[in-house]
């Protein structure tokens, strides 16, 4: 018997599943998700879901945040970017400087224009002196051509010129899509240069977790569309992997899941995906992934994300009222478990508060600094305050308020903990959901007397007992979860949402949700496709909400490490897009190839071409992301401009031809030493 071991790297948890195609989840592990070092919760989730005898493993795949996270976090490496025969007016947000710094940003003479012909010659003497003059500034390359995908050739000599004068990695935006939109594939394409030492420092980390564990199987990482792709060439194209986590969720909650279409809630720690299955499959969001305020040129899922989940920090909002998120926080049960002095320091607090709740605003009961990850850099990148900052959280995590009273100016030390929040270097442990149920007895996996001491100002501040105030925090989770739902199906059906309603549905909407049954209106909502919750939070939270909106809810058995489910269960598949365009009164017609052009005088001669050329390409492609027993789709579609009024004329615009290569990811060779070995 071979197993398969799915692992997913979220924002809190690391899950692990072990899983058989004929018996189902087998065994399943969570770890807490260690940011400054990943490797640490992939090495415990692995250890802790594998028995003392090892099984045979015949793959291992990961579903990770690690892309998505470094784009929203403004992470990657250096990275420059070779511009070929680009009007520096159309970079958009490259030209801001947010994704690569303007030193780093060559423009080199050269480039084609929308058939495929060449509008200037590439000046190569250039491109040698920027790749030489950057090579020692930087850790990668990434290169675009103007109209690069409509011929990649002046692409290709400078990849090739990269690779022999630095040996360094390099990517061509030709690579990742077929798509236009200039400015957006060399976003893509510098962010994919950026990420890829990330990925491969990921992928030789798991790879070494492995082999500690005696496991010698083919390692798989989930896209973004959450297919499956080789490890090896995912660490060419890492920034396929984006949105990789909420992809394997709707994977996983579909696998053995008795429905078709529906709507996929993935309830984590830090955040919540809304995603929209149909036929079983996510949909694709049609203009690329998004992530904040950027549009990356991949496909991927398009998912609803916000941060709402277990562990989000309870605040009050500019209104006075009560809000769960979006920033997270460490649980002060999780906390006190993690640092046990904590617990006397917030019984202090807490003392304090009810002798004086006039002392709460300088107090804060219950608010923590602690540290999250490790300077890389020395903490000479950091200024004179966050030095002093940094130094005080040396031994551990200290109350806010602590660190405030002890300084003569606390509000530049306040915002010194807000910059360091905000790099990721510190991170806050607060009053939580997770908290909440604790106290009301429904999780009771770390410490019940923080979480309690946790709600009582809080309780106090609104005048009732701690157990109604964590009642009032569920009810306000469930309340925002059903906006989002709210909002995910708006979008999908109206291309609306909750924010951009006027004000009369937006009090509908809030009245539903609340089921509140006084004033005037009694309001119901009513959605028409179910929902399929996962997650390890969604049992207290994701049926009242489903009750409120009069559908469905299916939890599925395993729902909490079903993302690691999903990592395993994919397919791969790899498509590839060739465009045919005709020539002057259709006397011949030109095909664009992925690494040439050529030209055919007969459009049915041009369309056998592209179409075995793309079959044999994306079956080479599936072969190389790992698959065995590819089999290869191909569809035609012609463009054609019929005269409205009334003729029988039609213009032929041109013809796309889609190949799809589907496999299997292949599974380890049957002979395994390591089959009946104990681990030590």
């Amino acid at each position: 018997m071979r197993l398969k071991l799915g692992i997913d790297t979220g924002g809190t948890y690391t899950d692990a599943v072990l899983f058989d195609d004929e018996r189902g989840v087998v065994g399943s592990a969570k770890a807490l998700t260690t940011k400054h070092d990943l490797s640490i919760g992939i090495r415990e989730a692995i250890q802790a879901v594998l028995p003392r005898v090892l099984p045979e493993i015949g793959l291992v795949s990961v579903s990770t945040t690690l892309a998505t996270n470094a784009i929203v976090e403004g992470q990657g490496r250096s990275v420059c970017l070779l511009l070929i025969g680009y009007d520096p007016e159309l970079l958009g947000e490259l030209a801001s400087g947010k994704v690569v710094p303007h030193e780093r940003m060559v423009s080199i003479r050269g480039g084609h224009d929308g058939t495929g012909v060449e509008t200037a010659p590439l000046d190569v003497e250039g491109a040698r002196e920027a790749i030489l003059e950057q090579a020692p500034h930087v850790d990668a390359f990434a290169v675009s051509g103007y109209f690069g995908v409509r011929n990649p050739g002046h692409e290709l000599t400078v990849r090739q010129l990269v690779r022999e004068l630095t040996g360094k990695p390099v990517t061509c935006g030709h690579e990742l899509t077929t798509r236009l939109n200039a400015p957006r594939r060399a976003l893509t394409t510098a962010l994919n240069a950026r990420l890829i030492p990330l990925l491969q420092e990921l992928v030789i980390t798991v790879r070494e977790a492995l082999v500690d564990q005696g496991i010698e199987a083919p390692l798989m990482v989930v896209k973004g569309d959450g297919s499956l792709i080789d490890a090896e060439m995912a660490m060419e194209r890492p920034v396929e992997t984006i949105l990789s986590g909420p992809a394997a969720s709707v994977v996983g909650a579909h696998h053995h899941a008795d429905v078709e279409e529906a709507f996929v809630i993935d309830m984590g720690g830090t955040t919540t995906d809304v995603i929209s299955m149909r036929n079983g499959r996510p949909a694709l969001d049609p203009d690329g992934a998004r992530i904040g305020d950027l549009r990356i040129m991949v496909e991927a899922i398009a998912a609803h994300t916000v941060g709402l989940g277990g562990d989000s920090e309870i605040h009050l909002d500019s209104a006075g009222d009560l809000c769960a998120g979006p920033r997270r926080a460490i649980p002060l049960c999780l906390l006190a478990e993690q640092y046990p002095g904590v617990l006397s320091t917030l019984q202090d607090q807490v003392d304090r508060y009810l002798e004086d709740s006039r002392d709460s605003k300088r107090w804060n009961p219950g608010y923590f600094i602690l540290r999250e990850r490790q300077l890389v850099d020395g903490q000479g990148s950091l200024g004179s305050i966050q030095r002093q900052i940094w130094e005080a959280l040396e031994d551990g995590p200290i109350p806010l308020a602590e660190l405030l009273d002890n300084v003569e100016h606390p509000s530049l030390y306040k915002d010194g903990v807000r910059q360091l929040i905000e790099a990721g270097l510190v991170v806050t442990s607060a009053f939580t959901p997770t908290d909440a149920v604790h106290v009301l007895g429904r999780f009771d996996r770390w410490s019940v007397t923080a979480a309690r001491l946790g709600a009582v100002p809080w309780a106090t501040r609104f005048g009732i007992s701690p157990e109604e105030f964590c009642e009032r925090v569920i009810r306000q989770v469930e309340v925002q979860m059903g906006r989002v739902l709210v909002a995910s199906a708006l979008s999908e059906e109206a291309e609306s949402t909750p924010m951009t309603c006027d004000g009369v549905g937006r009090f509908f909407i809030d009245r539903a949700l609340h089921a509140d049954t006084g004033g005037i209106f009694s309001v119901a909502l009513a959605m028409q496709r179910p929902l399929v919750a996962i997650g390890a939070p969604v049992g207290n939270y994701l049926p009242p909400v489903a009750k409120r909106l009069n559908t469905r809810l299916f939890i599925p058995e395993h729902a909490e490490v079903r993302n690691a489910l999903g990592a395993v269960v994919g397919g791969i598949v790899q498509n590839v897009r060739v465009l045919i365009q005709p020539l002057v009164a259709g006397s011949a017609y030109k095909v664009h190839l992925p690494s040439e052009v050529r030209r055919f005088g007969q459009l049915e001669d041009a369309v056998e071409c592209a179409q075995d050329v793309a079959r044999k390409k994306a079956e080479e492609l599936a072969h190389r992301a790992g698959a065995s027993e590819v089999k290869v789709q191909v569809k035609r579609k012609d463009q054609i401009l019929r005269d409205r009024g009334g003729s029988e004329e039609e213009i032929y615009l041109g013809t796309e031809v889609v190949a799809t290569a589907v496999g299997r990811p292949r599974m380890r060779a049957e002979t395994a030493p390591s089959r009946g070995s104990t681990r030590s």
